[in-house]
């Protein structure tokens, strides 16, 4: 695999996205152009390698599968709050928002840039079911190259901002370097995990895991859930000036990279283990959290969720 060497390639402005005043708009509805042109400044994204560029996947045609021009993500400039950063946005309608080599080196790329420019954060629009199957080694070796320039930035002390809100959610590789950011957004409608419900069952059988269960999905995977486990640092809903008034509050957030914090890191997965491994279901681990009423907390907003956490009412672990 070879990155994008992040001076190279065409940067071009894009038009300003036009929203009516007033209208609220769903994140996960959204193409991630939309999402990039309505989350940043009005006018402010400049895309690197776009659709023109014609930086394609080598691997797609050789199967017989349609490509895209961009290879489903969107990487560029630009800023917010007028402050500037650094952006990537993958494309959960072309192929489940799937890592393969040119997606994976567009990612490092824009990654690697920010250790030149030094933006107040690069953000990363995550929605991906993970590696892209049929570019196999290059899809994996992609994800290790993205987790390791992600570390890169962040041990520059530049944060890095996954905001995770897309129908496909956020699984496999991605949800991998999800978990090595600085600070995670989700909304409550989001999903994120490892191993996606449908690769649990086929593992583990439908006993295990049924993927066909929505409502357990969304318990164990969902953004409610990460959020009340402290896997991710922002619950909002599905709306795109939601996810823009987070990421904005956390620029110029970055945590250390230490030895220190990483073994923090695995004492607490460690004590996660032994407080919950006999759960069976998310239900029990709220209810042991301190939730009152667990039941409820599928049918609660955002706001509910943070006011929950902010009454004192659960002993996170």
């Amino acid at each position: 695999m070879h990155p994008t060497d992040p001076s190279l390639g065409a940067a071009k402005p894009v038009a300003a996205a036009q929203t009516p005043t007033g209208l609220r708009l769903s994140f996960a509805e959204l193409s991630a152009r939309e999402r990039v042109a309505h989350l940043l400044d009005a006018g402010s994204f400049t895309e690197i390698l776009g659709p023109s560029e014609r930086v394609v996947s080598p691997h797609l045609a050789l199967l017989g599968v349609p490509f895209s021009f961009d290879d489903g993500v969107v990487v560029g400039s630009g800023t917010l709050h007028a402050r500037p950063v650094l952006i990537a946005a993958q494309e959960g309608e072309f192929m489940g928002g799937g890592v393969g080599e040119v997606h994976g080196a567009k990612l490092v790329g824009i990654l690697r840039r920010a250790l030149l420019t030094r933006p107040a954060a690069v953000l990363v629009l995550a929605e991906s079911g993970g590696v892209r199957l049929h570019e196999a080694n290059a899809g994996l070796i992609a994800v290790s190259e993205v987790m390791r320039a992600v570390l890169d930035v962040r041990a520059a002390g530049i944060p890095v901002l996954m905001l995770i809100g897309g129908a496909n959610g956020c699984f496999g590789g991605m949800g991998l370097i999800a978990r090595c950011a600085d600070h995670i957004v989700m909304s409550d409608t989001a999903r994120m995990s490892m191993s996606g419900p449908e690769v649990i069952e086929s593992s583990h059988g439908v006993e295990e895991f049924d993927s066909r269960d929505r409502a357990l999905v969304w318990r164990t995977t969902g953004g409610k859930h990460r959020f009340l486990m402290g896997d991710c640092d922002r619950l909002v809903e599905d709306d795109l000036d939601a996810f823009r008034a987070a990421a904005g509050a956390l620029l110029g957030d970055s945590k250390a990279l230490t030895l220190q914090g990483l073994l923090a890191e695995h004492a607490m997965l460690t004590e996660r283990i032994a407080r919950f491994g006999d759960c069976q279901d998310a239900l029990e681990i709220w209810q042991r959290l301190g939730v009152e009423h667990p039941e409820q907390v599928t049918d609660m907003e955002a706001a509910q969720m943070q006011r929950l956490l902010s009454d004192n009412a659960m002993e996170l672990a």
